[in-house]
């Protein structure tokens, strides 16, 4: 079976959740939305147009294959802009990104399976015997164990699947005698040696030539890899050790499925996104299901469907019960902590996440997928494809697209779930915006900047071995494939294996008895094939009814809530409420936002936040007046953050040891001096006491003349900045009192007054969070003067700091080198180029009885709204431009004030405080990299 949902009458056990009742029971409500204004259901398509498209398909494939083999092969990929092979070392290094390229004709292996499900067996034919003659898997490169298990051992599987089964056509292939499976084993037994720790998680990398340990193999010295890395392995692995009888592979890639397994979570029961491969600890404590983790959960279900062995599938229905309860926030996907499941780790989302729609429909929750799809689809249609990262209010985040196949697989799976020609129009789309964007005169080309429309010299294998294979099989009937694809399973590259090796050559490794599965309501599970005739009779209204009320969450195409307005004032019922008018206080308020699907959640660091999850709404008007209210209400914040914005502040630690390298990053004061237009204040530090603050300070001798630390808590901010300021301090900074808390993961925001005039307060007040905080304070209690600098951005070293002392060149290089990794407020690398920065929040701080500080004068409603997260989507009803123009100003703006400036030739070692801190700055960068 494939992952469409199952064969009839085949006897396997996939699992279905028991919401298939769902669909009789929302039969009243898709009949109410086909007659809503905004309703425009998908007219089927003829066969004459799918066959059109299909065949526009086929000649996308041949003009980026073709251009491949003519300007490219024997390379690894074709660069389309430049008409050229890229080849690893004669081009300038990507960083990861090149790790996928062993200069064995990458693009070529990936692509064999796609020749076949398109029905070029003669291509085919001479391709396999291009690989047999030229592809070389002995290089002495350093390649990814993760890309290229699954793009060539998996490209190399796949193509022998697909051979074997021609050959027993006896049309093609009759010459083929297992040379593909040699390769694959071959190459098989050059990626076991990356296996060998003492966790049984692979190293991240191997040299194909040399392995792993040998002094030549320039590898092995890497200790984290992600989850996704260790934990995709199972199906290629599997398949050659049932192909070939060796079981060696099989065992390794189960070994390592074990120990992830083992070390997940086990009260959220989530994993995070990078491991340590010999100890087994979190390194990267996020978890979601993007980069980083996508595949893992992918492989488990999957190998369960290949396999059969029941413990993938408890495995998965595990973690999947925790994804729908932690990370899930319909339609949107967010990361989470894995031990604080209810505290999102990030606000925006990746592109790799667009596969999970697909995975749900092998899950047979149809519900959510076809909620994520959609919110997806609206994304696309804003910015033509969808970037690599994007907020949760659909604000560009990452604006690159490498061409990635995953939302067409979703698309593709959806379609073969429902029947609905919706997603066949969804399809139409994907093949217009690539032709119209993308395509170029060698090929098709990766977008630089979805915004702009610019181009990446690149065309990555994948491309030819997903995208095309998705958008054929969308359009393509059954008798237009010459072998029945329901007999195959995909792997995450889209590559095929046969079903029938769930019962060959079956490895004599155990159900792993040592783990201790959560125990789950049976109830939710349903442990037989489905028949999607069943589930979908006919009426492709179920998935209509689902995806309406979320038409509108990134462009107001269809104004459905004014027309709602309308008719309550027609029918004498209340107008819907507003966001401008809520009040938290209002007991009525609270009522209708329940009815609304929309939860309040008093956050531990004092905020509130707003989360709808339209599925809990009483009905589907109430649904859209949900979504309508989140929208006005994060449009809302953003105004008010306009009006009250202020750019982030520095303080920078200017006395010995560490002549102004430190620099952190603070947030500003409504009040007192403002550091914009004033000069800087200088002056030592000391603790105030009471440290919160919020009484007559007891030791005024020790903040006099002095910029007084204090603690955020039990009393308003301006009420600190009294109290130090008659105690005689010069400044003061408010340090958080959430533990753990830091700029890299939270947003900033202004202290704001308390209500009352503030004119009085004429010292600078500058806030930092615990863990900038802590910083200062570590260095307090080891030197006996630490001196600040309080600006609006990072100041030159002082000149006469440079003649106090007159260190060695080898440690002015030292220094050199950790200057950037020493300026906690700025991202490194590739991301500092492509990412925008992050613009400044203006939170009001807070509204519980633990924190009282208020913020900028708001109303009740004012704090709920301006402190609400963006975890539903917004309208941005174009104001995406302003707002990429907005973040590229401030991007400008911090450029000019960054800490990383030239401070000469002289410098004192650090290597005392660097050893103190040294945990602290590696997660603060590992936080701030995020890398895809």
């Amino acid at each position: 079976m494939s992952e469409a949902g199952g064969r009839r009458g085949c006897g396997c056990r996939v699992p279905q959740r028991a919401s298939w009742s769902l669909v009789a029971a929302t039969a009243a409500l898709c009949l109410v939305l086909a007659k809503s204004v905004c309703t425009a259901g998908a007219a089927p398509m003829s066969r004459e147009e799918k066959q059109k498209l299909g065949n526009q398909v086929l000649e996308m494939f041949d003009h980026a294959y073709g251009n491949y083999m003519e300007h490219a092969y024997p390379a690894d990929e074709l660069m389309p802009l430049t008409c050229r092979g890229r080849v690893r070392g004669q081009e300038p290094s990507r960083g990861d990104v090149d790790d996928a390229l062993g200069k064995f004709s990458l693009t070529l292996i990936d692509s064999l399976d796609t020749l076949v499900v398109l029905n070029k067996t003669k291509e085919f034919e001479d391709a396999v015997r291009k690989v047999l003659r030229d592809v070389n898997l002995d290089n002495d490169v350093v390649v990814s164990v993760f890309e290229t298990n699954i793009r060539v051992l998996g490209g190399l599987l796949g193509g022998h699947s697909l051979a074997i089964m021609l050959k027993e056509k006896g049309e093609h292939m009759q010459w083929y005698n297992d040379e593909l499976l040699q390769m694959a084993k071959q190459l098989g037994y050059k990626l076991l040696p990356a296996f060998n720790t003492t966790s049984g998680l692979p190293y991240p990398r191997i040299n194909l030539k040399f392995g792993i340990r040998k002094p030549e193999a320039r590898t092995g010295t890497e200790t984290d890899t992600c989850t996704a890395c260790a934990g995709t392995l199972i199906l290629e692995f599997a398949a050659l050790s049932r192909f070939t009888g060796a079981t060696i592979f099989e065992e390794y890639a189960r070994k390592a499925l074990d120990f992830l397994w083992e070390k997940r979570q086990r009260s959220s029961n989530l994993v995070g996104v990078t491991i340590n491969i010999h100890t087994g600890d979190w390194v990267r404590k996020d978890s979601g299901v993007g980069a980083g983790i996508d595949s893992y959960y992918e492989y488990l279900l999957k190998a369960y469907v290949l396999l059969g062995d029941d413990s993938f599938l408890e495995r998965f229905n595990t973690h999947y019960d925790a994804i729908m309860r932690y990370i899930s926030q319909p339609p949107l996907l967010l990361d989470v902590h894995i031990h604080k499941p209810m505290l999102n780790a990030r606000t925006w989302m990746d592109a790799l996440l667009a596969f999970f729609p697909g995975l749900q429909v092998l899950k047979g929750d149809i519900r959510p997928a076809i909620e994520t799809h959609e919110m997806l689809y609206q994304v696309i249609k804003k910015h033509n494809f969808l970037p690599e990262a994007f907020t949760t209010d659909f604000r560009v985040h990452w604006a690159q697209h490498p061409l990635r196949p995953e939302f067409a697989e979703s698309t593709y799976f959806l379609y073969k779930a429902t029947g609905d020609p919706y997603y066949l129009e969804v399809g139409k789309t994907l093949i217009e915006n690539l032709n119209k964007y993308a395509r170029v005169p060698c090929g098709f080309a990766a977008m630089k900047d979805v915004r702009t429309g610019s181009h990446e010299d690149r065309m990555d294998s994948f491309f030819l071995a997903e995208m095309f294979k998705y958008l054929y099989l969308l359009f393509a009937d059954k008798e237009d494939i010459i072998f029945d694809i329901e007999d195959y399973i995909f792997t995450t590259e889209a590559h095929l294996l046969p079903l029938w090796l769930s019962t060959t050559n079956r490895s004599s490794s155990k159900k792993n008895t040592t783990s201790e599965y959560t125990e789950l309501d049976d109830s939710n599970f349903d442990w037989t094939c489905p028949n999607t005739q069943i589930l979908f009779p006919n009426d492709p209204l179920y998935a209509q009814s689902i995806r309406e009320p979320l038409k509108n969450v990134v462009d107001k195409s269809c104004p459905r809530g004014i027309i709602r307005v309308e008719e309550s004032f027609r029918s004498g019922a209340k107008p819907p409420l507003r966001a401008r008018d809520f009040m938290a206080t209002n007991p009525e308020h609270l009522e209708i936002l329940k009815k609304m699907g929309v939860s309040l959640i008093h956050l531990k660091d004092g905020r509130v936040q707003l989360v709808q999850h339209a599925i809990q709404a009483a009905s589907s008007i109430d649904a859209e007046d949900g979504l309508r209210f989140m929208q006005e209400m994060i449009e809302l914040s953003s105004q008010q953050q306009k009006e009250q914005q202020l750019p982030p502040r520095a303080v920078q630690i200017i006395s010995h040891p560490f002549f102004g390298r430190v620099v952190l990053t603070a947030g500003p004061a409504q009040f007192g001096l403002d550091l914009s237009k004033h000069k800087e204040t200088r002056g030592f530090v000391a603790s105030s006491k009471p440290y919160n603050g919020c009484s007559e300070l007891t030791n005024p001798e020790a903040v006099m003349g002095k910029i007084a630390l204090i603690q955020r808590g039990q009393c308003m901010f301006a009420e600190k900045a009294r109290n130090i300021q008659n105690a005689g301090a010069i400044g003061g900074i408010v340090i958080d009192d959430n533990e753990g808390s830091s700029s890299d993961t939270a947003p900033l925001f202004q202290m704001a007054g308390d209500g009352k005039d503030t004119d009085d307060i004429t010292i600078p007040m500058l806030f930092l969070f615990s863990k900038e905080g802590s910083i200062i304070l570590d260095a307090l209690r080891e030197h006996e003067q630490v001196e600040v600098l309080l600006s609006d951005k990072a100041r030159d070293r002082d000149p006469e700091m440079e003649n106090e002392d007159q260190p060695s060149s080898e440690n002015d290089s030292q220094n050199q080198s950790t200057e950037q990794m020493l300026s906690l407020s700025q991202t490194v690398g590739l991301a500092d180029q492509e990412t925008p920065e992050r613009p400044l929040d203006s939170h009001s701080e807070s509204s519980s009885p633990a924190d009282s500080e208020e913020a900028a004068g708001s109303a009740p409603s004012e704090q709920i709204s301006s402190s609400t997260e963006n975890h539903e989507p917004a309208s941005l009803d174009g104001e995406c431009t302003d707002l990429d123009d907005q973040l590229q100003e401030q991007s400008e703006r911090e450029e000019d004030s960054s800490p990383n400036v030239s401070w000469g030739t002289k410098a004192q070692p650090i290597d005392s405080i660097l050893a103190d801190w040294n945990e602290d700055i590696e997660a603060f960068e590992m936080m701030e990299k995020d890398e895809l």
